[in-house]
């Protein structure tokens, strides 16, 4: 037992003395370290209680101890300052070493400590990886995933040159918030060996998109890149196809809102996981193509640049890309606009003068005029974004906002081929009210059709399968839509500007310039008539007769009639068409985030 003016220093548990701080005599404060125990691999100090002096020890180092055993005595004494515990690896004022080793390796990768190659960049008038996700992403937003990683080329390279030649092993990704929405976001690191997909990058691209499945977050990919990368040797295999991205990526669609955005070379697998986005967005120097310059040589197809590839004027009219942008800075702009048609409603915008659309169509029947004018008229000052401007011009497509509420818009373009729907058309619009369905955006119908294509050509592009997608589309739509006949409603093509039928919509409404007829009145006539024009021998009076009909026809396919005998349900002031279109928008839904999964399997890449 301690003599009463000693003090008992126990074991607090069974471990091994591993140091003992301080010898005797030796003064110390309270709450100085006095031995140190290991324990089940861990290291723990047993502190003074009060001040006083080392006296008697009753362990030494490496001796094992049981619980509540004697290590030593203290006298107690005036207090003197605590010892500081000890501090590994750094002085007590100064940065540690674990932590000074890991804020180095990580600025490694940023675009500080690559001076020379970020320069590079800039001279070609491009923006670097980073500096792209940094205009993407709120400042401050972004957590980064595996900045640490490095290409799996150690049996080729010394891990000291792949760490700086190879930082992130060029995919650079992780979680940030556009607008304060939260969102994955990853850009291929074209300094880094090309941008190309290598073992490592795979593995973050998989990580990242579980994350985005998991907690629901829309993706923006950044695809510049040569595909696949052959140097990974890092590895035992033999082709690679096992790797997961593509399906993972695959597999969110229909479930998150996907962007892809591509600025100079994009090629094989950067490429293919652009094509699964939703939307493409491409700058003026983009260049296109599941294979590269180097795959085409290898196939024996020829030697061209990548420039001829695919370059923007080829993939902006054949409907690869939905959205064309002149650099990356209007690109990132894009992105954002375009996200946030699906963050729910915003504040309600400017609404343009509602009276000038009574005289955007004209009178004269035959007259064409600017779709773009009807549809800019009708919903918040700047709030139309039209996607796929490139392909197939006789349909528009585009998102739009009424009083802040987003919508999507398909409308027949009478500039070309009179707004006959043709397969491009047809393809068009399906896909994208595949998208409007997924995420739970209304669809509005603005109907100008004499009906679908046709013809010997028209039948050459599969119309019969191309146009029916529409009605296989429409038909499937779980959101409201609506359909406003701005003049011409013919036949099967009006029919699938209204999802099906006229009844399918909420509404189907028309405005006063509106004609409807089970097909196009001049042909119906002809046909219908034949034998009784063709009895007339007199030229002028066939034509007389003819004509008559015609305008009787007209007549009776006014839109007023069409509402009389309750085929629509009403002839509309143009200027009160927004009213009409408020109608489309629940007041209860939760949106497409309310949902426990996906609505449709996929949205199609075409």
């Amino acid at each position: 037992m301690a003599a009463s003016t000693e003090i008992d220093v126990t074991a607090p548990f069974a471990g091994v003395v591993v140091a003992i701080h301080g010898d005797h005599a030796e003064e110390v404060g309270a709450g100085s370290p006095l031995v140190v125990l290991e324990a089940m691999k861990m290291e723990h100090e047993v502190l003074s209680e009060t001040a006083g002096v080392i006296g008697e020890l009753a362990v030494a180092v490496g001796d094992a101890v049981e619980e509540g055993q004697l290590l030593l005595r203290m006298t107690p004494g005036d207090g003197v300052a605590a010892r500081a515990p000890a501090v590994n690896g750094a002085a007590a004022t100064g940065e540690r070493e674990d932590l000074r080793a890991v804020r180095e390796r990580h600025e490694i990768g940023l675009d500080a400590a690559r001076a020379d190659v970020v320069a590079r960049r800039h001279e070609h008038g491009r923006r670097t990886a980073r500096e792209n996700l940094a205009d993407l992403l709120d400042e401050g937003s972004f957590v980064e995933y595996g900045p640490l990683l490095f290409a799996a080329q150690e049996q080729r390279r010394s891990r000291e040159e792949l760490i700086a030649r190879t930082p992130a092993d060029g995919l650079v990704g992780g979680v940030g918030s556009i607008e304060g929405e939260p969102c994955v976001a990853m850009s291929y690191d074209y300094m880094v060996l090309a941008g190309t997909q290598g073992m490592r990058n795979h593995m973050k691209k998989d990580r990242l998109f579980d994350v985005a499945e998991r907690r629901r977050l829309p993706v923006v990919l950044f695809a510049e890149g040569g595909g696949g990368r052959p140097g990974d040797v890092d590895m035992p295999i033999v082709a690679g196809l096992d790797c997961r991205a593509f399906e993972l990526f695959a597999g969110l669609s229909g479930l998150v809102p996907l962007v892809g955005i591509a600025s100079g070379n994009c090629f094989a697998g950067n490429a293919a996981l652009l094509g699964c986005c939703d939307v493409v967005i491409a700058t003026e120097d983009a260049s296109i193509g599941m294979g590269g310059p180097a795959m085409i040589e290898g196939g024996g197809l020829g030697v061209f640049s990548a420039a001829e590839v695919g370059p923007i004027d080829v993939q902006h009219a054949n409907g690869v890309v939905d959205l064309r942008a002149a650099d990356d800075a209007q690109a990132v702009a894009l992105a954002r606009r375009y996200l946030g048609y699906f963050s729910g409603d915003h504040a309600p915008g400017a609404v343009p003068d509602q009276e000038l659309l009574r005289d955007a169509i004209p009178e004269q029947r035959k007259r064409v005029y600017d779709i773009r004018r009807v549809v800019d008229g009708l919903f918040d000052e700047g709030s139309v974004l039209e996607l796929r401007d490139g392909f197939a011009p006789g349909m528009l497509t585009a998102l739009a906002r009424v009083d802040g509420r987003p919508l999507g818009v398909v409308a027949n373009d009478p500039t070309h081929l009179g707004g006959a729907i043709d397969a491009d058309g047809a393809d068009k619009a399906s896909r994208f009210l595949q998208l409007c369905d997924a995420f739970e955006l209304p669809a509005l119908f603005l109907c100008d059709t004499p009906g679908f294509m046709v013809g010997p050509a028209a039948e050459r592009t599969a119309t019969v399968r191309h146009f029916s997608r529409m009605f296989l589309t429409g038909a499937n739509l779980t959101v409201p839509t609506g359909t406003i006949v701005l003049r011409k409603g013919y036949g099967l093509g009006a029919q699938a500007m209204a999802g099906g039928g006229f009844k399918a919509p909420l509404f189907t409404v028309a405005w006063p310039t509106s004609e409807f007829g089970a097909m196009g009145l001049e042909g119906a006539v002809r046909l219908g008539m034949r034998r009784e024009l063709e009895a007339i021998e007199d030229e002028d009076e066939r034509e007389r007769v003819f004509s008559a009909t015609v305008a009787a026809a007209y007549e009776r396919g006014r839109g007023v009639n069409m509402a009389a005998y309750g085929e629509i349900d009403d002839v509309i002031d143009p200027a009160d068409s927004r009213r009409w279109i408020a109608m489309l928008f629940e007041r209860d839904g939760g949106g497409w985030r309310a949902r426990p999964g996906k609505k449709r399997p996929n949205i199609d890449a075409w």
